[in-house]
């Protein structure tokens, strides 16, 4: 079994992040950039599937600019056999990315895709259910405990209500929660090997998708800052502050 993880390269999650001067998008001089945190989860739970015999093949899918071989180089040193970097120096929306993904998926012949639920820089949590449709696969969203079985998958997903229960006949798409498994670190000997493992270079065009966006951002801003607390004498001065002030009851 062949297994695909998609991976993002992002701010650093413990990065305060800045907006530039003209409000036009963030700041990334000298940012430290990392993988997508549920990308990281995506990667641990496919090599957990190699590691029990479960999967012959896992390969790191990025979409982006040359610099997303970084991250490439952190999932093979994690675990991954092989990467491949789709060349996209320009931004890329949700559905070019599902895209870019099912040429792969048709290309490679692969028979999970697993990638995190949302990226931490958009928060958009779009791409996996396009690639369900594009594909025309069963998909198992926001996966909590996911576990092969004689050509399916079962998966448990976070629901309002609690946990869902849904067993999945492979090929499937499976995007990760947080609460799934917890990313191991990079050995350094594995970071060496990782070094030699293989990374395809590859562009949309090579792949039949056309990247169009029909989304614009028009502005970006920081959140507003948060004003300073205050002391109140008594509970009815606090209930009367909440009422006019807070405007919450």
């Amino acid at each position: 079994m062949k297994i695909l993880v998609g991976i993002k390269r992002v701010v650093d999650a413990n990065v305060k992040v800045r907006v530039k001067s003209d409000g036009s998008g963030v700041d990334l001089t000298n940012a430290k950039m990392a993988i997508n945190p549920f990308c990281e989860i995506a990667v641990e739970a496919a090599i957990r599937f190699k590691e029990a015999g479960s999967a012959e093949e896992v390969i790191a899918v990025s979409v982006g600019p040359q610099a997303c071989q970084e991250q490439i180089r952190t999932a093979l040193a994690l675990g991954a056999d092989r990467g491949i970097l789709v060349e996209a120096e320009e931004s890329v929306d949700p559905l070019s990315v599902a895209k870019i993904l099912q040429a792969l998926v048709d290309k490679e012949q692969i028979d999970l895709v697993i990638l995190g639920k949302l990226s931490i820089d958009t928060d958009n949590n779009q791409v996996g259910q396009m690639l369900a449709a594009l594909c025309n696969y069963p998909q198992g969203t926001f996966a909590c405990k996911a576990e092969l079985q004689d050509g399916k998958i079962k998966v448990s997903r976070e629901i309002d209500g609690g946990e869902q229960t849904v067993l999945l006949t492979l090929p499937a798409i499976v995007t990760t929660d947080l609460r799934l498994n917890e990313p191991r670190y990079a050995s350094l000997p594995n970071i060496m090997k990782a070094k030699k493992k293989p990374i395809d270079k590859l562009t949309p065009a090579e792949l039949g998708v056309e990247i169009r966006s029909g989304l614009k951002i028009l502005s970006v801003a920081p959140p507003p800052e948060r004003l300073a607390g205050i002391k109140v004498e008594s509970v009815a001065e606090l209930v009367e502050k909440l009422r006019s002030e807070a405007k919450v009851i």
